[in-house]
């Protein structure tokens, strides 16, 4: 479990630190650094949302009275070679008629295909700001797109939880996720969920005679997350720091066989969520020698999911000791595998 938590947090402290490259951007104007921003994390985020949702179940056959489950999980969304670029328009960095500068390529492309942060940059790939020295007169600044992760996960957005089940009366189970708080000096990190799961069969006379069950999943989960960008931005200023917010929610119908030891389960889901991610502190741009601004909290960004999942499983039980394995069908594909200890 620490191993798989550690990667988990590599993952999203790499997404995050990756970003710290974004506040050079800022010497471009505070619009076309947010502009980039969004384009370039919100793949990693939407990936990530797509790997909270995993093995929030195991079966359909809700627990009953007292019944109860303990499980380790550990899920991963697949990244496609779509989610690793984006196409860069330099007239998008240039459309604001109020600049006292302009943007372009440096080997004056009008679009260029630049990496998210899940992607990687073959080569550097440099912007140039042109703008005027009111002594100096005209000056130009180089700045460097950041890289992404590229190939450093393997391809994959992990998450880990601790999760919980607990059976109540009238097919009603309720769930619970979490990891435990992580502070480092770079990053902190703490992600929870919550869940209810309602079996439909149980209500129905002969629910022990059918082969089948049948429930409805409603489960909700957070992440918070902060990067703190101090000691390793370009640009001078205090309290330099990226915080993610994300929240998801998925709802969920499950069928799965009722057999002794193996069984298997599927369904169809609807995931939405949003994340947020803000750049906070001072920021001081310097405009040649003799100039410079301060800017505070620069932006926010943020992005949206929302899309329909399918999900396949088995799931193996051997008294106390329950071994599942999952895959699921979405925007991001993922799987999961989970080790259970349940009674009842």
């Amino acid at each position: 479990m620490k191993k798989l938590t550690l990667l988990m947090l590599f993952c999203i402290a790499t997404i995050t630190s990756k970003a710290q490259d974004i506040d050079a951007l800022l010497a471009a104007g505070v619009d076309n650094a947010e502009r980039f921003a969004n384009d370039y994390l919100a793949p990693g985020t939407d990936g990530l949302i797509y790997s909270m949702n995993a093995n929030w179940f195991n079966t359909a056959d809700a627990k009953p009275l007292g019944g109860f489950e303990i499980s380790i999980i550990a899920n991963a969304a697949t990244i496609q070679n779509s989610h690793k670029s984006f196409l860069m328009n330099i007239a998008d960095y240039n459309s604001n008629p109020d600049q006292d500068f302009t943007v372009e390529f440096a080997d004056q492309s009008n679009t260029k295909m630049v990496a998210t942060a899940l992607g990687e940059n073959s080569s550097d790939i440099n912007i140039v700001v042109t703008y005027d020295d009111p002594i100096l007169g005209e000056q130009q600044e180089t700045i460097t797109l950041p890289s992404g992760i590229g190939s450093g996960t393997a391809n994959l957005l992990p998450t880990a939880f601790i999760q919980g089940a607990l059976g109540l009366s009238k097919g009603i189970e309720i769930k619970a996720r979490f990891i435990p708080k992580i502070d480092t000096d770079d990053v902190d990190l703490s992600m929870y969920g919550a869940g209810l799961q309602m079996e439909f069969t149980k209500w129905l006379p002969a629910d022990k005679l059918l082969p089948v069950a049948i429930s409805g999943l409603v489960a909700y989960t957070h992440l918070d997350g902060s990067y703190d960008l101090t000691d390793s931005s370009g640009i001078s200023g205090n309290n330099q720091r990226l915080e993610n917010d994300t929240n998801t929610w998925l709802f969920q119908l499950i069928a799965s066989t009722k057999l002794p030891i193996i069984n298997f389960y599927g369904g169809l889901g609807y995931i939405k969520g949003k994340s947020e991610s803000d750049l906070l502190g001072t920021y001081t741009v310097n405009n040649g020698p003799l100039f410079s601004e301060t800017i505070t909290d620069p932006f926010s960004v943020s992005s949206e999911v929302s899309g329909v999942r399918g999900t396949i499983g088995t799931k193996l039980k051997l008294g106390f000791f329950r071994l599942n394995a999952e895959y699921h069908l979405a925007e991001f594909n993922a799987f999961s595998v989970g080790i259970n200890f349940g009674f009842r």
